[in-house]
C-alpha cells in the first residue's frame, strides 16, 4: 500500500482508490447510546405523529409548531447544536440516524428537517458569536421555528440569479430588504428566516437573519401541493423590511457559498430521510402481503410479489450502506480539521464540502430508491393502495418531491461529475493518471488471472471493472470534448449514473464484507444475496450507460476498441437472481418487517 492510500480518503476519490471494509462505518456497529436515540425518535413518531396524520395534512392551526416544540423538549430538534448553545452536540452520522428514524413522519419530517437543517445550520455554521447566542438556543429547543428563503419565481436551480435586493439605509443602521421568495417550507409559522439577497448591484448573494415580526413581511396563502400536504409552503414577500446591519450573516457576497454548503448538508440528510421512509414503506408492504389472500394463499407467497419486496430491500440496503459510509467519512474529515486547529463550525463545513460529490450521489440515489419502493408498495396493495385510507397512498404522493428538493436530480447528477472533474483539474485528485492506465490496458492483452476464492471475490473484480469504466469514459470525454463537455449533458448523465451505481455497489460490498468478519458467512446469507444481486443488475446498467456515452462521441476503430473494453469491464459470471431474491424476500416476510 502506498503512503497516499494511508491518508484519509477524499470526496470523489472512491473512483481511483480502493477502500478496506474496516475503513467504513456500518449500521450494525451503532453504539447503545445511538440506538437509544433511534428508539426515542421511533417512539416519538409512533406516539405523536402517526395517530395525527390526518390532522397534520389538514393543517390544523398550531399543530405542526406544537409538534416541533414537543420534539424539542426531547432534545431531537437540537441534535446538531453544541451543548453550550442548548443542543445535544452529536456527531454527524448520529444526526443522520435521527433524520432517518424521524422520516416516517411524512409532512412532519419535512418541517423538522427544514427547521433543523437549512433553517438553523446557516446561522450555526456562519454566524458570529453574538448572532448565535441570540438565536440558536431558541431554535435548538423548538421555541422558535426557522425557514430558509432562497428560491424565487425566476431563480430555482440558478439561485444566484435571484432579484431580491438589500440597500443600506442613509443612517447606515439597517438594510432595506425588497423581494419575493417562493416554495418556502415552514413559512406559515416561522419565527426566523434566513433570507438571501443581493446588496446594491453585487453579483453574488448575501444572507440576512430576519425575524418574522419585522414590519413589511407578508405571506401568500398556503400552496396546494401533490404531497407533503401538512407541510407549510408559502410565498414570502419583503416590502421595505428594515433588517439591522448586525443581522448580515457572514461577509457580504458570501451568501451563495453559504447556500451551496448548506445544500450539501441537505442532500445527504435527504438521503438518510428517504431511506427511513423506504424502510417504513417496505414494512407496510410486507405486512399487507402477509395478510392479503388471493387464490387461497397470502400474496406474499407469490414470486411476483416477492420480487418487488426483494428489490425494494436491495435498493434500500445499498443506499443505507452508502449513506453511513459517507457520514463516517465526513465525521473523520471534521475531526482531522479540528486536530489542525480549526474551529468546529468551520471544520464541519469543510468536512461536508469535501464530500459534496457523495452528498449529491446520495440525494439522487436515495430519492429514486424511495420512488421505486413506494410505487411497488402501492402495487402490492393493489386497489387498496390507491385508497387514501392506506398508508402507502400518502407515502407515494409525499415521495415525489424528493427528486426536486435540494436541487433537482438532474442538477445533482451534473454536479457529481463537475465537482470531481474540477478537483482533478486543480490537482486535488489524480484522475488522469489512472485514466491513462486504463487507456493503455485497452491496447494490451487481457489479464485472465485466477479469480479470488472468497464468496464475494467476483464482486471485487466487478467493482474494479466498474471503476475502470468510469475512468475510460470520463478520461476520453475530457480529452476529446474538452471545454464543450460541460454542454454535453447526456454524456455527463451517463458518467454520473455509472459513478452513482459504483459508489453504491462498493458501499454495500464493504458493509457485507465487514459483516462477514463480525458474524460469519453463514449468518450473512441474505446480505450476501443482496450484494450479488445488486452487482449482477448493475453490471448490465453500467454497460448500457457506457455504450450510450461512447456511441455519442467516439467513432471508428477507437469506438470498437472501447466497446470491447466496456464489455470486458462489465462482464459477470452466471448467477441465479430468482433464488437470491427469494432468499431476501423470505427473510422480511418471515419477520413481517424490514429487518436488515
Amino acid at each position: 500500500m502506498s503512503d497516499n492510500t494511508k491518508k484519509p480518503i477524499k470526496g470523489g476519490e472512491f473512483i481511483i482508490r480502493d477502500t478496506a471494509p474496516s475503513e467504513i462505518f456500518i449500521p450494525e456497529n451503532w453504539t447503545e447510546e445511538q440506538l437509544m436515540i433511534a428508539d426515542m425518535c421511533k417512539d416519538f413518531i409512533n406516539a405523536e405523529i402517526l395517530p395525527n396524520l390526518e390532522r397534520i395534512d389538514n393543517m390544523e392551526e398550531g399543530l405542526m409548531p406544537s409538534l416541533i416544540e414537543k420534539a424539542g423538549a426531547l432534545g431531537l430538534v437540537g441534535m446538531s447544536v453544541p451543548e453550550e448553545l442548548g443542543g445535544m452536540g452529536v456527531d454527524f452520522k448520529t444526526s443522520l440516524l435521527t433524520t432517518e428514524k424521524l422520516a416516517h413522519g411524512f409532512s412532519f419530517s419535512v418541517a423538522y428537517s427544514a427547521h433543523t437543517g437549512i433553517g438553523t445550520l446557516p446561522l450555526l455554521y456562519y454566524g458570529n458569536e453574538e448572532q448565535k447566542k441570540k438565536y440558536i438556543p431558541r431554535l435548538a429547543t423548538g421555541e422558535w421555528k426557522a425557514a430558509y428563503c432562497l428560491t424565487e419565481p425566476g431563480a430555482g436551480s440558478d439561485a444566484n440569479s435571484g432579484k431580491t435586493k438589500a440597500v443600506l439605509t442613509d443612517d447606515g443602521k439597517h438594510y432595506n430588504l425588497n423581494g419575493q421568495k417562493m416554495w418556502i417550507t415552514n413559512a406559515g409559522f416561522a419565527d426566523f428566516f434566513t433570507v438571501f439577497a443581493k446588496i446594491d448591484d453585487d453579483k453574488k448573494l448575501s444572507a440576512f437573519l430576519v425575524e418574522a415580526t419585522y414590519d413589511g413581511i407578508t405571506l401568500n396563502p398556503e400552496e396546494k401541493k401533490m404531497g407533503i400536504k401538512g407541510s407549510s409552503t408559502r410565498q414570502v414577500f419583503f416590502n421595505n423590511v428594515k433588517v439591522p446591519v448586525e443581522n448580515l450573516l457572514s461577509a457580504r457576497e458570501n451568501g451563495f457559498k453559504i447556500a451551496l454548503n448548506i445544500l450539501n448538508i441537505g442532500r445527504i440528510k435527504l438521503g438518510a430521510a428517504v431511506m427511513g421512509g423506504a424502510k417504513a414503506a417496505i414494512t407496510d408492504s410486507v405486512k399487507y402481503a402477509n395478510e392479503r389472500e388471493q387464490f387461497g394463499r397470502s400474496i406474499s407467497k407469490y414470486g411476483a410479489i416477492r420480487y418487488k419486496i426483494a428489490e425494494s430491500v436491495i435498493q434500500t440496503f445499498v443506499v443505507e450502506s452508502a449513506t453511513y459510509r459517507a457520514g463516517q467519512n465526513i465525521d473523520d474529515a471534521i475531526a482531522g480539521y479540528i486536530s489542525e486547529g480549526m474551529d468546529k463550525g468551520e471544520a464541519t463545513l469543510k468536512g461536508i464540502e469535501l464530500f459534496a460529490p457523495e452528498c449529491a450521489i446520495l440525494k439522487v440515489a436515495g430519492s429514486e430508491a424511495l420512488d421505486y419502493v413506494v410505487d411497488e408498495a402501492v402495487q402490492i396493495y393493489g386497489g387498496m393502495g390507491y385508497s387514501a385510507e392506506s398508508p402507502v397512498e400518502r407515502a407515494y404522493r409525499d415521495s415525489r418531491i424528493n427528486r426536486i428538493f435540494e436541487g433537482t436530480n438532474e442538477i445533482n447528477r451534473l454536479l457529481t461529475v463537475d465537482m470531481v472533474l474540477r478537483r482533478a483539474m486543480k490537482g486535488e485528485l489524480d484522475l488522469m493518471g489512472p485514466a491513462m492506465a486504463v487507456a493503455n490496458e485497452l491496447m494490451s492483452i487481457p489479464d485472465f488471472a485466477d479469480k479470488p476464492s472468497s464468496i464475494l471475490g467476483n464482486e471485487e473484480l466487478y467493482l474494479t471493472g466498474f471503476k475502470k469504466t468510469i475512468l475510460m469514459i470520463a478520461g476520453s470525454a475530457v480529452q476529446k470534448l474538452m471545454q464543450s463537455l460541460s454542454k454535453e449533458q447526456e454524456i455527463l448523465m451517463n458518467i454520473s449514473d455509472i459513478s452513482i451505481w459504483t459508489y453504491l455497489a462498493e458501499s454495500a460490498l464493504l458493509r457485507v464484507q465487514q459483516m462477514i468478519e463480525l458474524k460469519g458467512e453463514e449468518n450473512c446469507q441474505e446480505e450476501i444475496a443482496i450484494v450479488k444481486t445488486y452487482f449482477y443488475d448493475t453490471a448490465d446498467k453500467i454497460n448500457k450507460a457506457g455504450k450510450d456515452a461512447l456511441n455519442s462521441f467516439v467513432e471508428g476503430d477507437e469506438l470498437r476498441m472501447m466497446l470491447m473494453g466496456l464489455k470486458r469491464f462489465t462482464k459477470t459470471e452466471s448467477f441465479n437472481p430468482k433464488t437470491a431474491r427469494q432468499l431476501i424476500a423470505v427473510k422480511v416476510i418471515d419477520k413481517n418487517e424490514y429487518c436488515f
